[in-house]
């Protein structure tokens, strides 16, 4: 399997694809292939470009996207920087959108350190679970696969093999 890695490449095609990327969106919630068998494809796809690609060398999404946390992601960070909630907040968030949400309050991300979670065994949720590619249900999420085609090399990876293995001809 080819990979592509570079992000200047990945946006110049994302941008180029983007009428493309909107009819595959169409056609994986509207077409005659289950959501289930889109979830199989999908899962299996992100298991193997996930294996071949070490998010370290790219780190791009702790640089543009702010997750929202949670009261129990920050009790969590709280503690392992050895903080109170109420340093946490200070230091590192802002008010997020949604009632008790917070977010980082600077991007990149305030924790990455060379192209490192300095709390990996301790980050958001939301963090712990991008780019929500193992989860259920994909076809009910595919706004946001699109938005993070551009962003992440494993998104636009899988998204341009499931194109592959459906042998959808945009």
């Amino acid at each position: 399997m080819k990979l592509e890695t570079d992000l200047t490449t990945i946006k110049e095609l994302a941008d180029r694809r983007d009428d493309e990327n909107w009819r595959f969106r169409s056609f994986l919630k509207h077409g005659r292939i289950s959501s289930r068998a889109v979830d199989s494809m999908t899962h299996e796809l992100n298991q193997e470009v996930s294996s071949l690609i070490d998010c370290t060398q790219c780190a791009y999404c702790c640089k543009v996207l702010r997750p929202s946390l949670s009261s129990k992601d920050i009790r969590v960070l709280a503690k392992a920087l050895g903080k109170s909630v109420e340093e946490v907040q200070a230091q590192f968030l802002v008010k997020g959108e949604g009632p008790g949400e917070f977010q980082f309050n600077q991007l990149p991300c305030p924790l990455l350190k060379d192209n490192r979670c300095s709390v990996y065994d301790h980050r958001p949720e939301q963090c712990r679970s991008f780019p929500h590619l193992h989860k259920k249900r994909v076809t009910s999420r595919l706004w946001g696969i699109i938005v993070n085609y551009s962003l992440c090399p494993i998104v636009f990876n899988v998204y341009e093999q499931l194109k592959q293995r459906m042998n959808w001809r945009g």
